[in-house]
Order: C-alpha cells, then structure tokens, then sequence
C-alpha cells in the first residue's frame, strides 16, 4: 500500500532518480522540498530550468560554460600549451580546487567502454586532436580516471598524440584506482600533478 499521494510519489520517484540519491534520501529531499516557502521551490527550480537552457559546450575545452568560451580558456594569464584532459566537467573543478595547474583543459566527456557501448567516436578525441595541430601545445596531461575504462582511454590517446610529437603525460597513481577525481581531495590531486609520468 502506497502511503504517499500521487504527486508526493511522483516527486519522491523523480529525486531517486538523481546519481547517489536513493529512496530514503529522496523522500528527505521531497519532505524539506514540501518545507520550503514556494518562493524558494520557485527560485530552485528556475536555477534548475536556467542552468538546462543556458549551459552549453566551450567552443575550445568542451567545458561547460553560459558564454561561448568558459571562464579558464578566457583567461589570458593561463599557460596555452598545456592542456590537461579530464573526462568530465567535474573533473575541471576537482583540479582547479588544487590550485596547482594553470594551463587549459579538454572534457572528453566520458571514456571508452566496450561494454557500455562507448567508443572513441562517441567522447571528445577527435576535437582535441584537432584543437593540437595548430595550437603549439608543449605537454598534454592525461588526467582521466584511474580505472579500466579511464585508463584505457589515456592508452589510446597517448597513442595518438605521440606522432605530433608533444609530450604525453599521465598524473600519478596518488589517485586510488577505482576512485573518481570528484571525490578526491586537493592534496593527493597535488602530488598526483606533481608526480605525473611521461606515457
């Protein structure tokens, strides 16, 4: 038997839905949500509908920005030849809180999977080798995560780089294996950059 309304189900289902939010945590979420003065419920929910409709692809690193360049490729006192290539937006902001790198990024948007289907047509490869042939880049910094799929794709990339003649890096193993950049904290990310190895 269902104790909740339909309109309370639907929005307890719907928070569910959200990565790490399970069912007890999304019926929290709805009854603070039901808390809230609607003011609040309005002005969450327009940040939501904006972010959704503005938020769109850097033209340069593929980040995610509301203007045509993000903030970092805009920047001109960050170093150009240097890229470091992360396999998602959030992976930008977990190195930028280290506030060890000033060059650029490029967000592949995911990493090679076989088994979920995702090649190395399906990410952002293609777009940062193009972006190297003309950009006197010096280094590229392989930051993908340290799992299998991670992993295998900054093989692959490192692969692609070499003939281009650029050196081709990967960030220490200070990140433990299975772990996402997201939750690692701003020290083992340092020592990480620091320690990185040519591939």
């Amino acid at each position: 038997m269902n104790v909740y309304s339909r309109s309370l189900s639907r929005l307890i289902d719907e928070l569910s839905r959200l990565p790490g939010i399970g069912r007890k945590t999304a019926q929290r979420l709805a009854f603070y949500i039901l808390d809230m003065s609607l003011d609040d419920v309005v002005n969450l929910s327009n940040a939501i509908l904006e972010a959704k409709n503005n938020l769109r692809y850097c033209k340069k690193c593929y980040n995610f920005t509301d203007s045509e360049l993000c903030s970092i490729c805009g920047d001109d006192t960050r170093d150009t030849h240097t890229i470091c290539v992360v396999s998602d937006p959030k992976d930008v902001v977990a190195m930028e809180k280290t506030r060890e790198y000033r060059g650029l990024y490029h967000v592949l948007h995911g990493a090679i999977s076989p088994m979920d289907g995702i090649g190395p047509e399906d990410i952002k490869i293609k777009e940062l080798l193009e972006r190297i042939k003309d950009a006197g880049i010096n280094e590229i910094i392989l930051a993908t995560n340290p799992d299998i799929e991670g992993e295998a794709t900054a093989m692959y990339i490192a692969k692609l780089i070499k003939p281009f003649g650029i050196k081709v890096t990967r960030i220490a193993h200070g990140v433990p294996v299975g772990g996402d950049l997201e939750y690692t904290d701003s020290v083992t990310l340092s020592r990480a950059l620091e320690g990185r190895r040519e591939m």
